[in-house]
């Protein structure tokens, strides 16, 4: 069949039921698309169910009313071309658990103050670069023992090696391009094996922050013209690209890929994706791809 959509649920949280499998065939039919049999990905938590006769769009809109207040997502694509062979991440909040800045933030007694400022930069309503660059002022003086400190407290975000590693295997190139700074892009693309890592640079004199950034900053066009540099270089089309992040600055990439993913994301930009996993982890990127719990593989990280 010409489309599939996706159903997945939180590996922490309540699965997808047969049940609710069924029941969303019933809203398909009943929209007038011709449906085919489930297809489990992964026994609760992801099915997918093959139709036609009704556009991916509109299939979404009839199961997101359908299952209005339940924590399931839902994701509609064509069938053809779901595998992906270029993945662009973002770092803070999506690869990672952490958003760093708030993280140093912590160690100078300001994180109220700064995660105001971040959560306002990522709903979009503050321009990124001027937000980032004022958080960065307030910082000036920490040490880069400080910094070290906390990068070696990041946590990866669950499935995150296992979207890694089972990417790669199926042969994709993968970058992690984040607005926040190499000292924590690094070692965490290092680990997972990212092929490519681009972010932003902190001054250091005399191994204190100086509240300074080096060269110009990567905000939101950067993770585009990121995404276009690698799509040319693989001699590839945006179809053939994952992006995923959860804030404002990754909307530009988000709705140039193919499967541009909104990742647990601020509202503005899950109502703006042209997909969104708000409940199922980071295999769900993999899920969406069309791959089975058995052909996972995992990285280092």
């Amino acid at each position: 069949m010409s489309f599939v959509v996706t159903l997945l649920a939180d590996p922490r949280g309540v699965p997808v039921t047969a049940a609710e499998v069924e029941a969303a065939r019933g809203t398909l039919g009943r929209a007038g698309a011709e449906v085919g049999a489930p297809d489990w990905l992964a026994t609760g938590l992801a099915c997918d169910l093959p139709f036609e006769g009704l556009s991916p769009e509109a299939s979404e809109t009839a199961l997101r009313v359908a299952f209005d207040g339940q924590a399931i997502d839902i994701g509609a694509q064509p069938t053809a071309g779901r595998r992906k062979r270029l993945l662009v991440a973002d770092l803070e909040s999506t690869i990672i658990a952490q958003e760093m800045l708030d993280e140093l933030a912590e160690r100078r007694g300001l994180r109220a103050e700064i995660s105001a400022i971040t959560e306002r930069a990522m709903r979009g309503e503050l321009d990124f670069e001027a937000a980032l660059a004022e958080r960065v002022a307030r910082l000036a003086g920490l040490e880069r023992a400080t910094l070290e400190e906390a990068a070696a407290a990041i946590t990866l975000d669950t499935g995150a090696t296992a979207l890694l590693g089972t990417m790669k295997a199926g042969g994709a190139e993968t970058a992690l391009v984040s607005g926040g700074f190499l000292c924590f892009a690094e070692p965490v693309a290092a680990a997972l094996g990212f092929d490519h890592c681009r972010a932003n640079r902190l001054e250091l004199v005399e191994d204190r922050l100086t509240g300074r950034t080096l060269g110009p900053i990567l905000g939101r066009e950067a993770k585009l013209e990121a995404l276009n540099e690698l799509l040319a270089a693989g001699g590839l089309a945006a179809e053939a690209a994952c992006a995923v992040g959860d804030g404002a600055n990754d909307l530009a990439m988000l709705r140039a890929a193919g499967l541009g993913v909104a990742y647990r994301a601020k509202p503005v930009v899950r109502a703006a994706a042209p997909f969104r996993l708000d409940h199922a982890d980071l295999t769900g990127l993999l899920y969406l791809q069309g791959y089975r719990r058995e052909e996972f593989v995992y990285s280092g990280g």
